[in-house]
Parts: C-alpha cells; structure tokens; sequence
C-alpha cells in the first residue's frame, strides 16, 4: 500500500461534540505510575507528549474505591483526583489535544486488599481466574459478594458521579469500560453472570446494568461526551459468553438508542495476541448493527488501520502498544518513519523509563 492511501488515516472525523484533525487513536493503557491514586507530573508528560493523538483515551480510571483493583492506578472519586487530572487535561489542551478519561470498576477481579479486607463484588458469586495486582503483589482472586439490586444502582451513581468529576477535572468527554472482564463485562458474558433476577439469563437482562450504566453517564453529561468500550470475544480471566454474536448484535442495537459519540471494540485482528481466542471476531457483527461512528482496537498497523477505514470496517482506529513506545505516532505513520518497539518489561513499573523516555523524531 502506498503512502498516498494513507491518507484515509488523517481526514478528520466527528465524534459526538468533537472535530478530530485524524482518526489514529490513543486506547486506554493502563501503565501504574499514578501515586496514591492521584495523577501527577510524570504522567502529565506522558500524556501530553501524545497531544497528537486524534483523540487520546486516558488510562482506566476508578470510578470508586469499590471499583479500584489495580496498584499504581489513578482515580476519580475525590477532590484529590480531580485536581490531579485537571493537570493532565490542561496540558493536554495546551499541546492541541483532546482526552476522554475512561471510566473502570472493575468488580470481582478487584481484591480484598484493595477493598479493607472485604470480598470485591461482582454479578455472581464466581471468582475470576488468575491473580490480582496488589501492594503487596499478585494474589489469587477471590469470589465476590454478588451485588444486590439496591447495590447494583448505587454502582450506577459512582458512574454518574465519576463523570462529573471527569467534566470538572476538564475531560473532553468520557468513555465507560464494559470490557476486558471488568464490572460491565461480567454482566453481560454468561460464564460470570449467572444470576436468575432480572439482571441474570436472557440476554436483555444481562445488559440491563450497561444500559442503566449509559443512562446515567449521559444524563450527567451528554451522549455526544460519552464513548463504549466492548470486548466481545476477550477470554482473560475466565471470561466467555455461549453466545458473543447474539449478545453483542443486541447491546449494539441498544446502543442505537443512545447517540453517543463512539463505540468502541477491543478485538485483535491476528490471533494468538494477549487474551484474544483464535475465534471469529464478533465486531464485524457490532459493526453492522450499530449506526453511529465506530472505533477499532487490535493489532493494526498503519496499512492495516487504513484498509479498514476505507473498507468501512470502522470510522477510526485506536492503537495501543505502538502509542506506549511512539509519543508521535501519527506524524511516524505519516512519514512512513521506523517505530520504536514497545519494552514490554517496563509497561507496569514505576518512574520515567519506559514511559516518558521513548524518543519522538
């Protein structure tokens, strides 16, 4: 492919309220640098040094101290954290970027060391498979307390909550994460929602708590602020669903309801990448049955990114590993420049190196 027909990847695109000057965008990385939960200068740079992003998605982002589960990540749920990410979005803003904060509970494959030594809660009493990150290091999941109904819309507050702090801290807008076996996930896949109340079974009652989720996130704010993430074939952490097709045609004929400004797929292109099964991709089908803009997530390349683009696979294309190691990847992309490659080994320390430290052309 030549470089002439990259051009697809730096036409501007709409999303919800926002004009993007190209469709190369940054996917939510969680990277652990955050200290106390609080965003701080290390991470101001990192960001900003991405200001070229089409739109930059921050890392996942505890709406509550229920919701966090990972050490070294950041949060919105205090005055602290609102301030600290002010600091972010401002510099961000300063550089000629835009940045939605995405926004995590992550339920059961939270801790009880996150949690004063209480159970994490999730749908169902099914712990998940693997080790949480904690202070003290990876430890085994445990199985959660399930969430009672009136439980259930006290989590759909600290969504509301969360997102009015992301529009006062100075977000461009918000992106909620019903991915990657987090709390919205585990609803709505059958091998960790196995409840018989009408959050449980059919298909319609197990993406109940997502729709109440959107609901409230843009009644607070706006569904031209709000963006999605799903995972439809994710298989991390004992996460599975009978029937991924059927489920996720539905979620994104909900979603037709809402007029967000995205929606937004994490599946890989290739097998064989981290928590990816070698099954057939469900977003094709979310593609198809979803009417507003659409955004990819999964082992493209720029040629790759652009065919989609052009084949009307998506409207954008979201890059994760490559925007860790390339601050500049848009100009790299469009120069046909070499990319720095990603040192998996300092994606979760602590500090500058591998974070701040990769060089821009």
């Amino acid at each position: 492919m030549s470089t002439l027909s990259l051009d697809v990847l730096f036409t501007p695109l709409k999303v919800g309220a926002l004009e993007l000057p190209n469709r190369i965008l940054m996917a939510p990385l969680t990277r652990g640098r955050a200290t106390d939960r609080v965003p701080n200068e290390l991470m101001e740079e990192y960001y900003t040094q991405r200001a070229s992003a089409g739109l930059i998605i921050s890392e996942a982002t505890a709406i509550s101290p229920q919701g966090y589960g990972w050490h070294g990540a950041p949060a919105m749920y205090s005055p602290e954290h609102v301030a600290g990410w002010k600091q972010v979005t401002d510099s961000v803003h300063h550089a000629g970027g835009r940045i939605f904060l995405q926004l995590w509970h992550m339920g059961r494959v939270s801790h009880p060391d996150f949690q004063g030594g209480q159970p994490p809660v999730g749908p169902s009493p099914i712990a998940a498979v693997g080790e949480a990150h904690t202070p003290s290091g990876k430890q085994p999941y445990v199985v959660p307390h399930a969430l009672t109904v009136n439980e259930i819309g006290g989590v759909v507050e600290q969504y509301a909550a969360a997102t009015a702090r992301a529009r006062e801290a100075g977000f461009d807008g918000v992106e909620i994460h019903g991915a990657n076996g987090y709390l919205i996930d585990q609803f709505l896949r059958d091998s960790a929602n196995q409840r018989t109340d009408e959050y449980g079974g059919s298909i319609e009652n197990r993406l109940r708590f997502l729709r109440e989720v959107v609901t409230a996130v843009t009644r607070e704010w706006s569904p031209d602020r709000t963006g999605l993430r799903l995972s439809p074939t994710m298989n991390g952490q004992g996460m599975s669903d009978r029937d991924p097709v059927a489920l996720y045609t539905r979620v994104a004929e909900m979603l037709n309801g809402f007029d967000l400004a995205y929606v937004h797929t994490a599946e890989s292109i290739r097998p064989g990448r981290i928590y990816n099964p070698d099954v057939a991709r469900v977003t094709p089908h979310i593609r198809a049955n979803y009417q507003g803009t659409f955004i990819t997530n999964g082992g493209y390349d720029a040629e790759t990114a652009a065919a989609a683009i052009e084949n009307n696979e998506a409207d954008a294309i979201a890059f994760g590993q490559p925007f860790i190691a390339n601050p500049d990847l848009p100009h790299r992309l469009r120069t046909g420049a070499d990319l720095n490659p990603p040192n998996i080994e300092t994606f979760y320390t602590t500090g500058p190196e591998g974070y701040v430290d990769y060089p821009a052309l």
